[in-house]
């Protein structure tokens, strides 16, 4: 076994130990042979000997009891140790930058709470280049009570993964029961546009199927080529697939943007991107996209993230021609680090469809709560709510009379459980389950029936992969 083998190993046995074992005091697990070897390393740490450092503490954590004091250590002689591999050797200062990871990380999952550790887990990330997980821990520290100087330390680690960041990759699937695929209406009565005219059909709702399991799989990645030392080209591209058994209802979608990312100041930037996209349902090209976006994000304090958005698309159908025209959304938004274990997002937005159709033509607001917190022994639980209001400038039925205008309410309710300490080969598993329900006052027959009222569940079970 190589010796980055060899450590690797040692640092899961010791994660490993961590989370299971219920959760001690760290001077009630100390025996008075791992006291006296905690000294000793303490002080060749002190000294500035992190190798020989670790090669006292592997063994102790070897036991099935252990010290919090002495993972901690542990943790720290592994990052130290690291800055002094010489540069070309990227394996062996990643071995033992895991090393840290896994200890300081089984650390957390018992206690969430401890700002320290997370510091220098995000330290460890940042020196391994996983910027996504250095960042996201790092704006978790900010949000406790530390002091200034580790503040502004921390700040200048944030500051040097904003001006490094290059490649950025995602991978993920899902395995998706769906109460009503389509979000239809049960109601007996439904609407097909005939050349831009929706006209009333009575169905047998015993032959629409709208419910099903769907297998989803998503996946990206961008690239930033530096301009200059504000300003850099960002090229990414995306794609996502869901399908079902019998195909009907399968969707896939690709998209790819190019275009300028500007660091304006400390806390701002602001990113102009070209984008194309293309959908595909139930196997047919569905329609075309081509349009911009603009984002904007400023960091309005140490807790708190302030985002915008507005984009533009004309989209163009194959089939369903008077669905053609343009699509504009403009969105604002920002998150609250209340606490290192908890945090808070909202958002507002607003939405414009114009397509040569007047009865599709509508616009929408919308507004969205949620709150996330990071809980022992692994957890991550939030919660989200979602109300969507919707107006229409046509009548959806051209020979129905006295119709008024169509008003919809789309009201979601999201809930997920993330493991983050378990990861199935690299992949972490997340359960998302979503409850939707629209009320409109479009009616259509003799007996008025809501005919675009519908109620709908949706189960994610997620395994994400981030690069």
């Amino acid at each position: 076994m190589t010796t980055n083998t060899a450590r690797l190993c040692h640092a899961l046995a010791v994660a490993a130990i961590l989370i299971l074992a219920a959760p001690v005091p760290a001077a009630a697990q100390v025996t008075p042979a791992q006291a006296a070897g905690l000294a000793e390393a303490q002080a060749l740490y002190d000294a500035g000997r992190f190798e020989d450092a670790l090669a006292v503490l592997r063994p102790l954590t070897d036991a099935e009891q252990l010290s919090a004091d002495m993972v901690f250590l542990l943790g720290l002689s592994a990052i130290e140790a690291s800055r002094r591999v010489p540069g070309n050797d990227r394996d062996a200062r990643d071995a033992l930058l895991d090393e840290a990871i896994a200890a300081l990380r089984a650390m957390l999952v018992q206690r969430p709470d401890l700002v320290r550790v997370r510091l220098e887990l995000g330290r460890a990330f940042f020196y391994k280049e996983e910027d996504s997980l250095a960042r996201r821990h790092f704006e978790l520290v900010l949000a406790g009570d530390v002091p200034a100087a580790v503040k502004a330390n921390v700040q200048g680690f944030l500051a040097r993964i904003r001006a490094r960041r290059r490649w950025t990759a995602y991978l993920g699937a899902s395995i998706a029961p769906d109460s009503n695929i389509i979000g239809a209406s049960d109601e007996e009565t439904i609407l097909i546009d005939l050349g831009g005219v929706e006209l009333p059909f009575e169905r047998d709702p015993d032959e629409v199927e709208t419910s099903g399991v769907g297998l989803q799989i998503w996946t990206g990645g961008e690239y930033q080529h530096p301009l200059g030392n504000r300003l850099r080209l960002r090229a990414g591209v995306d794609a996502s697939r869901r399908e079902y058994k019998q195909g009907k209802f399968d969707e896939m979608n690709a998209g790819v943007h190019l275009g300028p990312r500007w660091f304006i100041g400390p806390r701002t930037e602001a990113s102009l991107l070209g984008s194309l996209r293309r959908r595909w349902y139930a196997g047919e090209i569905d329609y075309d996209a081509g349009g911009g976006r603009l984002e904007v994000r400023r960091r309005l304090g140490a807790r708190v993230l302030g985002t915008a958005r507005a984009s533009w698309e004309r989209r163009s159908y194959r089939e369903s021609e008077s669905l053609d025209g343009p699509v504009t959304d403009l969105s604002f938004g920002g998150s609250w680090t209340i606490t290192p274990v908890l945090r808070a997002n909202a958002r507002f937005g607003y939405g414009r469809e114009r397509p040569e159709s007047v009865s599709r033509r509508n616009s929408s607001r919308r507004i969205r709560a949620g709150l996330s917190a990071i809980l022992p022994r692994g957890f991550n639980v939030s919660v989200s709510g979602q109300v969507r209001s919707t107006d229409y400038e046509g009548t959806f039925n051209a020979f129905t009379v006295d119709q008024p205008l169509r008003e919809d309410i789309t009201r979601t309710l999201t809930v997920s459980v993330f493991k983050r300490d378990f990861t199935l080969f690299g992949f972490a598993p997340q359960l998302v389950v979503t409850r939707e329900e629209r009320s409109s006052n479009a009616r259509v027959g003799a007996d008025r029936a809501p005919i675009y009222d519908y109620d709908r569940t949706r189960a994610e079970l997620r395994f994400v992969h981030q690069f």
